[in-house]
């Protein structure tokens, strides 16, 4: 945080924005009902390194989820505890096939990663599948750019994964 010429508090991270995206061989309803069933979260969502639990689950526009990430390697890098992320993500945004915006909020008692950060999905039809692409705003400052796009391309590629295998097996 620094100071404006006012004086005002202002947030550098008010201005970050962490993307990422991948042209995914799968049409946007297969990726929307991926981004939005729990059981599909849990396979995609977490990057490398971690496996995810969703809890919580309320489909919707007000509704959400909350997921716990835990680090596979218990090194000690969590946020809520030592082996651990907790989030509670909020739907404000559905548009199905189109768009999804989410707010997130980190459980932590360390101040850097506090805030809700907005998360937003796109899913722009192409003649090969969809391009995914994802756009982190009011980033915490605890959460590094780098480790935070190495995280976003995990899960991308991950969610690839998902969706292409799904549809093989259909």
């Amino acid at each position: 945080m620094g100071l404006s010429s006012e004086g005002r508090i202002m947030d550098e991270n008010a201005h970050r924005v962490d993307r990422g995206s991948l042209l995914i061989s799968a049409p946007p309803s297969t990726i929307y009902g991926a981004l939005t069933d729990p059981e599909s979260l849990e396979k995609w969502l977490p990057p490398e390194g971690m496996a995810g639990r969703v809890e919580q689950f309320t489909p919707g526009v007000g509704g959400g989820f909350r997921m716990v990430l835990t680090y596979l390697d218990a090194s000690g890098n969590g946020k809520t505890s030592d082996t651990t992320d907790v989030t509670n993500v909020e739907f404000v945004g559905l548009v199905p096939d189109q768009n999804i915006v989410q707010q997130v909020r980190f459980t932590s008692d360390d101040a850097g990663f506090a805030g809700t950060m907005i998360m937003t999905w796109e899913l722009q039809p192409h003649p090969e599948g969809t391009l995914v692409s994802v756009a982190a705003t009011h980033v915490p400052p605890g959460i590094s750019p780098a480790d935070h796009e190495a995280g976003l391309a995990s899960s991308l590629a991950n969610l690839a994964a998902h969706v292409e295998q799904e549809a093989s097996a259909s």
